[in-house]
């Protein structure tokens, strides 16, 4: 999908807020596990997403020695591996996995069907909720028998949920004594691989698929523009390597409880008219249902509908028009949904992005497409515009209401495939959508960047905000998402945090951005600047600390942050960073060289930083992963101007 954008403010608080993050690494674990005396005004971790309902019912429960786990012929498998993992990970060895618990280890966990007759009575005093998804949990630590875990899902993929948020509760081997009930408010959510440019390699995508099982998202859609079978080969099947890759992503999605979507996008020369088309299009679909595919979609964006591809389709459907497109297309739609979903027992509803697709202006092309298309069929939205401002409750309602349905909501941000995004990462947390819009979407999916796990930064808040809407908090989530990143390690994550103010800016299609750049280091500098006027001393004192932690925050960010492949996504900005945060160094020691009257050493600090300024200038984004190249961008356009002001300040001194 082209991307356009328009302007919006972001949260500066949530660049630099504190929390605690739910999972810290392993400590060592306790001798046994036991009941923590007298600790019910112990505050719960954050959890991420933010749960709809979470309290505290109990005392800590320790971590240590032996772990019952009872599981169930119901017992999902995913969650039961990930709950292994999990307390191995805290140091457990002495598991016993069985079906009845004999109540001889010190803690118990239940896992398994919320309707469980055992995990039922545990979970008396928590409600079980009555949606897909959903999940119940329950620490109880008691002083005269041994402490339970109970871990209850309405369905499969709500256990392995519950699962997710335990290992939130894990900290330092003590599991937090709360009592969880949980689903999402959107039923779709995730990430859409649907932007121009670079695709993601293998590794890529298969790390996104652990990621989004993470943030309990269960979508992720295959349709990247510059894939050839998705596009302009549409009719060809795949190579058999490339099947085999295929294949993998659908095993590891899985595995995650992320729904595989397959897209393909025929209309640029699809003859609507003639069934070898539409055979050739069921033929694609039969192809990857065969690896596991249970979801697919039929993009009908960035097509034009004024010509037809074909002379029999202006014979059956009449000269091209919006109506005519729109009869053509719910066609197609139709028949794939009535004789190829319909008839795959397990398959997921199709989904469809129209080509009218960014606005609420009714049309002919809606008409039809409201008035005939199945409603089971999701219609993916981008909102008002490609990238919008904002959306609301009332342009959402409105949407669903031209559309005949809740629309699902194709969200593109961060995708930095646009010429106005050349030379940046596109970091800052999810702003400008509207509690409540749960009520009238059936989901978000994101439109990452070409740098897939520099986009976790953003997506994680995406995800946190189609799960819990009404919970969302743009500043906790923003620091649950570096504190993620992070590993959890806070110093790491104050790092992140201002590497994502530097690359906070979001372009779009008016001047103004619709997220801006670098809030919290602009309001620094126009401070400084406000504050050197009256008292240089104090100024520069006061702003020292902020050029510091620019300056160091590229290596901080290299020693703690695990994920690999986010730094080499970053490698250029973090190299760009370091050597704009060293200009700033050089220009505070400018500035100070003039406050002393050291003429000589203030043209010293002077020509190091336009050394390094220079050296930062000349980066670019790299031609192989992004489409539109540029100069990396980082704090733009502040730190220039400051380093600018500091120029202008020595000459003066000089000219003085």
């Amino acid at each position: 999908m082209t991307v356009l954008a328009r302007s919006l403010t972001g949260s500066l608080a949530a660049l630099l807020a504190a929390a605690t993050l739910g999972a810290a690494p392993p400590g060592d674990a306790a001798p046994e596990a036991a009941h923590e005396p007298a600790a019910h005004e112990r505050p719960l971790p954050v959890i991420s997403p933010t749960p709809q309902h979470m309290s505290r019912v109990s005392a800590d429960v320790r971590l240590g020695g032996r772990v019952d786990v009872v599981v169930g012929k119901d017992t999902d498998a995913a969650a039961r591996r990930l709950l292994l993992k999990t307390l191995r990970a805290h140091g457990i060895r002495d598991i016993d996995v069985s079906t009845r618990a004999d109540r001889h280890a010190a803690l118990t966990v239940l896992l398994g069907p919320a309707a469980r007759a055992d995990i039922a009575a545990a979970l008396r005093g928590t409600d079980v909720p009555d949606h897909a998804e959903g999940y119940a949990l329950r620490v109880a630590g008691h002083r005269s028998r041994p402490a339970t875990v109970t871990l209850g899902g309405t369905d499969a993929t709500g256990q392995y949920y519950a699962v997710q948020t335990l290992r939130g509760l894990i900290s330092k081997g003590r599991i937090a004594g709360a009592s969880v009930s949980d689903h999402p408010a959107m039923p779709l959510r995730g990430s859409i691989e649907g932007f121009y440019g670079s695709p993601w390699t293998n590794e890529e995508r298969l790390d996104q698929m652990d990621f989004l099982g993470e943030v309990k998202s269960n979508t992720y859609v295959y349709a990247p523009k510059d894939d050839p079978y998705h596009r302009e080969k549409w009719r060809d099947p795949y190579p058999a390597d490339k099947l085999d890759e295929l294949g993998a992503l659908v095993k590891r999605a899985t595995a995650n409880h992320v729904r595989f979507t397959f897209a393909v996008s025929p209309g640029n020369s699809i003859c609507y008219s003639d069934p070898a088309d539409v055979k050739a299009l069921t033929a694609k679909l039969q192809s990857l249902h065969d690896l596991g595919v249970r979801s697919f979609s039929v993009p009908l964006d960035d097509i034009s509908y004024t010509k037809w591809n074909c002379a029999g389709d202006e014979k059956k459907f009449g000269a091209p028009g919006r109506e005519p497109a729109a009869e053509a297309q719910v066609g197609l739609l139709n028949e794939v949904q009535r004789d190829f979903i319909a008839t795959h027992e397990g398959t997921n509803p199709l989904q469809m992005v129209p080509t009218e697709y960014g606005d609420l202006t009714d049309t002919a092309y809606k008409q039809r497409l409201r008035a005939t298309l199945y409603k089971n069929i999701e219609v993916m939205w981008t909102g008002t515009e490609v990238v919008p401002s904002e959306i609301t409750n009332d342009q959402a309602a409105k949407a669903a209401e031209l559309f005949g349905r809740k629309v699902f909501v194709w969200d593109n941000y961060p995708v930095n495939d646009f010429d106005k995004t050349a030379g940046r990462l596109l970091l800052a947390p999810y702003d400008k959508r509207e509690a409540g819009l749960s009520d009238h979407l059936s989901g978000v999916v994101s439109n990452p960047m070409n740098q897939e796990a520099a986009s976790k930064l953003a997506v994680f808040t995406i995800a946190d905000f189609a799960w819990n809407d009404r919970g969302y908090d743009v500043t906790r989530s923003a620091r649950q998402s570096a504190l993620h990143l992070a590993g959890g390690d806070p110093r790491t994550a104050d790092a992140v945090q201002i590497f994502v103010d530097l690359n906070h800016l979001a372009p779009g299609s008016t001047p103004t951005p619709w997220q801006p750049q670098a809030p919290v280091l602009s309001a620094r500098l126009t401070a400084f600047w406000k504050a050197y006027d009256s008292d240089p001393e104090a100024a520069l004192k006061q702003l020292r600390p902020t050029v510091d932690g620019i300056a160091r925050a590229p290596q901080v960010i290299r020693s703690g942050v695990p994920d690999k492949l986010f730094l080499h996504d970053a490698d250029r900005w973090l190299d760009a960073t370091a050597l704009w945060g060293s200009a700033m160094r050089h220009g505070l020691a400018t500035l100070t060289a003039v406050q002393d009257g050291d003429s000589a050493r203030a043209a010293k600090e002077r020509a190091a930083m336009d050394r390094d300024a220079v050296a930062a200038g000349k980066i670019t984004s790299d031609p192989a992963e992004t489409r539109p190249q540029g100069t990396v961008k980082i704090g733009d356009p502040f730190i220039g101007d400051f380093l600018a002001k500091v120029r202008a300040q020595q000459d003066a001194a000089t000219e003085g």
